[in-house]
């Protein structure tokens, strides 16, 4: 059974008017324990009420404001059975089910489910068929049989798409379409990739054809088991990594969904999400970039303050070391406490790293950054700057002259020069830099502008290697 989240049914509830309320009543073969009412996201079950089972099968579920359109679903008692159906404007339905014969559930009240029942119905033959066909193909003994087999199979299956495309046709403005335009893949292109403009053209066929049969001005498409998966596919594998090519068709799909409350709530809450902690490098900008424009501006109103905190503050750890702008100067103290500032460092390239002495990690990793340094970066003109991130200054001494890193900039800071930032409300060089934990590696041109950040190693010379070849070019 899918897992089941239990959230607050309020959150997702906007200004509706008193009078307007919701009941579903369910009679089943349970005589007592708890049913729950829950709507479909994604792969997940989120819980909208709960109700106990009277020893005549009954549950209700009600409460003032209405439940938003999609597709729900009743979790029996012992939450070992679950049976789908839809709400839409009709919030008064009645259920009649019992788990031994789940297919022939009645739901009344509801014109859209008329719709829903008839088309599970055939999905339930169909699938039957469909699985005897796969079955016997496996089973085939002869060419013959298999492709007689193999014909069936697809006869049955393209059945089953005609049907839904059907609807589709016939029933546009039903909640069945709009969920099974949700189901529905991409159409995948047809033109044979000879070169690399064909390519081209058939991504973006793919990518402009993706949304068919989708609004972004509907709510009820949030609620299903397919939306969620779409979305997130669609910005994990289909458009362009690129913080401005996110940014440019997030807020256009946000801006589609403002008249939509569910789902430009849905759609600010992933990207919001996806994007605050990014798999990407450079990606976090689409998250300052949503805090700036959305949730700065209050357009986030069901946020508690808790979670309005959390994101400002992680938005304002991201905006001072965003990639492509110029890093936060910094001047802390040398090993002969004088003040070392970042931007007098000449080089081409600034290799930064935060690092802690006694860090197990940074012990390792430490002396790997001196023999890179030492094998191919001090040639080119890269330099390090090294800033010890907690306050063991004899721990440091000790470190940087037992592995000879005298060719480095050494840098630290005081906890009286922590305290003085503190007090004068400055942030601190950590806050700028989003340090989080140790060893931390940044990259920085020769205007001080942020290359990368927070890579590993490897990361951090190839990508000088790679900055290198092309300036060289």
């Amino acid at each position: 059974m899918k897992k089941i989240y239990f959230t607050l049914f309020a959150a997702g509830v906007y200004h509706i008017a008193a009078a307007q309320s919701f009941k579903v009543t369910l009679q089943s073969n349970f005589k007592s324990g708890i049913a729950y009412l829950t709507h479909h996201a994604g792969t997940n079950l989120n819980v909208d009420d709960s109700a106990a089972v009277n020893s005549n099968g009954v549950a209700v579920f009600q409460s003032k404001g209405v439940l938003p359109s999609g597709i729900y679903a009743i979790v029996f008692p012992g939450k070992k059975y679950t049976a789908d159906f839809l709400i839409g404007k009709e919030q008064e339905i009645t259920i009649k089910a019992d788990t031994a014969d789940l297919i022939k559930m009645s739901v009344t009240g509801s014109s859209e489910n008329i719709l829903f029942q008839q088309y599970q119905q055939f999905v339930a033959k169909q699938g039957k068929l469909l699985n005897q066909e796969r079955d016997a193909y496996n089973q085939s003994k002869t060419a013959t049989d298999s492709s007689l087999h193999e014909n069936n199979y697809k006869k049955y299956n393209t059945e089953l798409n005609d049907y839904r495309s059907g609807i589709i046709k016939n029933k546009p403005a039903s909640m069945m379409a709009i969920v099974l335009n949700a189901m529905k893949e991409p159409p995948y292109p047809t033109k044979k990739p000879e070169t690399r403009q064909d390519s081209l053209d058939n991504y973006q066929f793919y990518k402009t054809h993706y949304w068919d049969g989708i609004t972004f001005m509907d709510d009820c498409v949030v609620r299903t088991p397919f939306f969620p998966t779409k979305l997130q596919r669609y910005y994990r594998e289909v458009m362009p990594q690129e913080p401005d090519s996110i940014i440019k068709d997030a807020d256009y799909k946000l801006l589609l969904a403002r008249s939509s409350p569910e789902m430009y709530k849905y759609l600010l809450n992933w990207l919001t999400d996806e994007y605050m902690n990014p798999k990407y490098m450079g990606q976090d900008a689409v998250f300052v970039h949503l805090f700036d424009k959305y949730h700065s501006k209050g357009l986030s109103p069901w946020l508690n303050e808790k979670q309005n905190e959390a994101i400002t503050r992680r938005a304002y750890m991201l905006m001072a070391n965003l990639v492509g702008e110029k890093a936060a100067n910094l001047e802390l103290l040398d090993t002969a406490n004088k003040v070392s500032s970042l931007y007098d460092v000449n080089a081409d390239y600034t290799v930064v790293v935060f690092w802690d002495p006694n860090c197990g990690h940074c012990k390792e990793e430490v002396p790997r950054v001196d023999s890179f340094y030492r094998a191919i970066w001090k040639a080119k003109n890269i330099k390090v700057y090294a800033v010890m991130t907690e306050f063991d200054e004899s721990g440091w001494k000790t470190f940087i002259n037992t592995h000879q890193l005298a060719d480095w900039y050494h840098v630290h800071h005081t906890l009286e020069m922590m305290k003085a930032d503190t007090e004068g409300q400055k942030p601190s060089f950590k806050q700028l830099y989003d340090i989080t934990q140790t060893p931390t590696l940044y990259l920085l041109d020769k205007e001080k502008r942020i290359v990368g950040k927070k890579l590993t190693l490897q990361q951090l010379n190839d990508l000088l290697q790679v900055k290198m070849n092309t300036y060289q070019k």
